[in-house]
């Protein structure tokens, strides 16, 4: 029973994508979709993108700092290991997973408001590609703004990191930032980026198919919008597992 439900999921999803994946029958609109989405789902999120990253590396050198604090280790290690974890995962990964509850959610309602209002049925009956008309401005406009976000989020942590240095006393910031640049690896801003383009992609698409697939009325709209973000969430780790193995190793 569950293998079927999974697999007509699947198809749906897919034949979902196949309608999503075409080219827009009207460019104005569209791209005047595309801006509104842009600022919806990636401006809007920049407040909480700021606030999590910075204390996120604040926390971050407070506890590498207590847990490894040896003199058999160089104290730039500290701001070395900081940098890894928030390109490698945190900005990468985690604040992805966070986005999913935020942009996730409110994809699938909004969408999964206009299918039990039968607006996109209206829009079907007028001849529109109600799912390409709809959908693919939110899967293009996330994916298009989230390297900004990543890029933010680092920066962001780096800041906390220095931040806590500086105010906390936790320790020397001139260790610190030393340990920030020794041995950078511009590839792995490039595969951070990647990753959240990726994840965009599923964050959009997925949450966008329950809304989509909406039916009954608001209650119904509202476990939508729960398993958009539970099945993105999934997804997501999924794919960074995908990734890693594949770029990494």
């Amino acid at each position: 029973m569950f293998l079927t439900s999974a697999l007509e999921k699947i198809g749906q999803y897919t034949l979902l994508l196949r309608k999503v994946l075409t080219k827009p029958q009207r460019w104005n609109v569209f791209m005047r979709q595309f801006s509104d989405e842009m600022t919806k789902l990636g401006i809007n999120s920049i407040w909480i993108v700021i606030i999590i990253s910075f204390f996120i590396g604040a926390v971050i050198v407070v506890q590498i700092k207590l847990n490894i604090d040896s003199p058999f280790m160089p104290r730039w290690t500290v701001g070395y290991v900081s940098r890894e974890i928030l390109i490698l995962e945190f900005s990468s990964s985690i604040m992805c997973l966070i986005l999913a509850g935020k942009v996730g959610s409110n994809i699938a309602s909004e969408i999964g408001t206009m299918k039990v209002t039968e607006q996109i049925d209206a829009l079907e009956i007028m001849g529109v590609n109600s799912a390409n008309h709809i959908i693919l401005p939110k899967v293009l406009a996330l994916m298009a703004f989230i390297p900004v976000l990543t890029v933010l989020s680092i920066f962001c942590g780096v800041v906390g990191g220095y931040a806590v240095c500086i105010f906390g006393g936790v320790m020397d910031s001139a260790d610190y930032q030393y340990g920030i640049q020794t041995f950078f690896k511009q590839f792995y801003i490039w595969y951070a980026i990647l990753k959240t383009i990726i994840f965009a992609f599923i964050i959009s698409s997925v949450s966008a198919y329950y809304g989509y697939f909406a039916k009954g009325g608001s209650l119904d709209v509202g476990k939508a919008s729960t398993e958009a973000v539970v099945m993105s969430s999934i997804l997501i780790l999924v794919a960074d597992l995908l990734i890693t193995q594949l770029m990494m190793g």
